[in-house]
């Protein structure tokens, strides 16, 4: 069936890591985030897939090229953010006369699950969530086998049952995507979906796993989950005096040297260097031309192209951006004595990620002064330091922060 992924997402929510990339684009387990949209699509029974790009972002296109997973790839552009329907609209002229399938760009679907969708179309995925209110909740007849709406994030939600942004509709649908303005002031795709539940019979399929990767925590869980998935496999250098246990995947032209410990799921990119005497453990990405130094202890983490923490430093539960570097003796906090789960500030608003382990998040080119201290869920932004010895207590943009970095600066004067 042909597939439309939605690729033209900045993410705000995820910022600082998404002002220099798409979302869509960031790195899971070897490859960008609509990678696994893409193949999971194939997977399922794709038999082309379009995908929804900016116009002033070639980094999707230069992927992908022609073809992915062994399907047709072709490629429309959204020129202006208007929302998930203009999205789609941008990609209807593509579309055959025939029934097709919607997928978000950036949210990882079970591949069995999503061939249930397409084997029951006109359906709509859904996932049982803990606290559906951040969420667009399904109403279901009493059977619970037909789809009769949907209710944006609402703060009394009538069940626990959320869309997952993957849509099977009949070509129909395609001449529906001249929606109204919603009072956020976007065109959505939702508005289409609730007239496919007013004409047709729209099933819900259950999906037995799925995540929405929005928020920077859950490009961590993305992670986890991906290198979970992964066979072990060394095709770069390692020394004879490393120790490799688990799966763990050396890619070609990777060097882990003497003394290092990786303890797996581990993925050590192209060009990335580890060591000596490093430890690597948990679910942990090291991406292409990295480095993880002497004395480096690096958990359950994400460290982009380029990253850096040369020597004598602790990485946990974090996210590290492009060319960022950690100065010597930088130290991560990851754990709330009190048991709570770590907040951080997305938006402007301080929440709790749900996550007890929660490190930092650096934004592309971000450096520490030697012997930094952060604290558990701080932002750094783009291209943002600090200086020797600093202890950050809380994020620079939230008010707590900026009263910190006032404090500071006057005493500089």
């Amino acid at each position: 069936m042909q597939t439309v992924v939605l690729a033209a997402g900045r993410g705000t929510r995820m910022r600082p890591l998404t002002d220099r990339r798409l979302k869509p684009m960031l790195p899971v387990a070897g490859r960008p985030l609509a990678a696994h949209t893409v193949e999971a699509a194939a997977d399922a029974g794709a038999s082309r897939v379009v995908l929804v790009v900016q116009s002033d972002d070639d980094a999707v296109r230069e992927y992908f090229g022609d073809e992915h997973a062994g399907v047709e790839l072709d490629y429309a552009v959204q020129t202006e953010q208007r929302g998930t329907a203009d999205a789609v609209r941008a990609a209807a002229p593509t579309l055959d006369d025939a029934p097709f399938v919607v997928l978000n760009g950036d949210a990882l679907y079970d591949h069995d699950s999503l061939a249930a969708l397409y084997d029951r179309a006109p359906a709509v995925g859904a996932f049982r969530v803990a606290d559906p209110t951040q969420y667009g909740v399904l109403l279901t007849d009493e059977s619970g086998e037909r789809v009769t709406g949907v209710v944006e994030k609402p703060a009394d939600p009538p069940s626990d049952l959320v869309n997952t942004g993957a849509y099977a509709l009949p070509a129909a649908a395609k001449s529906w995507l001249d929606v109204d303005e919603s009072a956020r002031g976007e065109l959505e795709f939702t508005d289409v979906l609730a007239r496919a539940c007013a004409e047709f019979a729209v099933s819900p399929v259950a999906f037995e796993r799925w995540l929405d990767v929005g928020r920077p925590w859950e490009l961590l869980a993305a992670n986890e989950w991906k290198l979970a998935e992964l066979g072990g496999r060394v095709e770069g250098d390692v020394h004879v005096d490393a120790e490799l246990s688990g799966d763990v995947v050396v890619a070609d032209g990777a060097t882990v040297r003497s003394g290092v410990v990786i303890e797996g799921p581990a993925y050590v990119d192209r060009g990335a260097t580890v060591g000596p005497n490093a430890y690597v453990r948990g679910a942990t990405y090291i991406g292409p031309d990295a480095k993880v130094g002497h004395a480096v202890e690096v958990k359950n983490s994400v460290m982009m192209a380029d990253a850096h923490a040369g020597h004598l430093s602790y990485v946990g539960d974090s996210v590290l951006g492009r060319a960022t570097n950690l100065g010597a003796g930088t130290k991560v906090a990851n754990l709330r004595h009190d048991g709570d789960s770590v907040k951080m500030l997305v938006k402007g608003e301080v929440v709790p990620t749900g996550r007890r382990k929660l490190g930092v998040v650096l934004g592309d080119g971000a450096k520490t002064g030697i012997n930094t201290s952060l604290n558990a869920g701080v932002k750094l932004p783009t291209d943002g330091a600090t200086r020797p010895g600093e202890v950050v207590m809380f994020d620079p943009d939230s008010e707590r922060g900026r009263a910190a970095r006032d404090g500071r600066e006057r005493d500089d004067e």
